[in-house]
């Protein structure tokens, strides 16, 4: 990004955002002015994608999600880079397997909350006592549309997805008035972390649709983008589906 950019005068610290959902959320936050931080596992991936933002808007921290230290590495970093963190989005996210729930190994039950739901609540805690309790702010936690129902063979994900959603709205009560907690729910969008959902395949899985495409990781940025601008002031607790009207062929759209 290098056309001149207006300063918002805002900060976001967004979580796994090296590529894909990630980084695309990252994009448009930085075209709308904000500077922001990225956390990620690699070093390097993490340094391409800072280039690409702008060294004078971004910078990163790399590390694991789950590791408390890496959590207040990344905010700390974050106020001492910009003085100060106002919006917070927990993007990170790990589904190691894809399998029915019956059989899982608890120890991979315990991998996947532990990067889905526990580090968001450790970034959201750190964020809140650096920065938002006294200052204000929001955060976006994107979930899935696999936390809103069943999910066979990315069962511990979508429990995990739906324990985030009940985050959010336990985050919302706890931190109103001066924070807005919301999350997004996103169908199957085409990222390295999704591609054996459709790969091979894909326009027998869009054709599922009623807008007869995959999401693209940019649907996701434009989505957070809404949710921690003022635009979305008088929005919190919400559960923003973004899944190219495939619930409507549920029925339950």
């Amino acid at each position: 990004m290098t056309e001149q950019i207006q300063d918002s005068g805002k900060v976001a610290l967004i979580t796994g955002a090296s590529r894909g959902i990630g980084y695309a959320i990252a994009e448009a936050m930085v075209a709308r002015g904000d500077k922001v931080c990225i956390t990620g596992r690699n070093e390097d991936a993490l340094k391409e994608a800072v280039e690409r933002l702008g060294a004078d808007r971004a910078i990163h921290v790399a590390g694991k999600a789950h590791d408390q230290a890496h959590q207040a590495a990344a905010v700390e970093r974050t106020m001492e880079a910009f003085g100060r963190v106002d919006h917070l989005v927990n993007n990170a996210g790990t589904n190691p397997v894809y399998s029915p729930i019956a059989d899982l190994d608890l120890d991979v039950i315990r991998k996947v909350f532990e990067t889905n739901v526990v580090s968001a609540l450790g970034f959201a805690q750190r964020t809140w006592k650096a920065w938002q309790r006294e200052n204000g702010g929001s955060i976006v936690n994107i979930s899935s549309l696999a936390g809103m129902g069943p999910s066979p063979f990315i069962a511990a994900y979508g429990v995990s997805k739906a324990a985030m959603i009940n985050l959010t709205v336990q985050l919302a009560q706890e931190f109103a008035p001066g924070v807005r907690v919301n999350a997004i729910a996103p169908a199957v969008v085409k990222t390295k972390f999704a591609t054996a959902l459709y790969e091979g395949r894909e326009e027998e899985a869009a054709a599922a649709y009623p807008l007869e495409r995959l999401g693209v990781p940019e649907d996701i940025g434009g989505a957070a983008a809404f949710l921690t601008s003022e635009q979305a002031a008088w929005v919190t607790g919400q559960t923003l589906v973004v899944d190219g009207g495939i619930l409507l062929r549920a029925g339950l759209g």
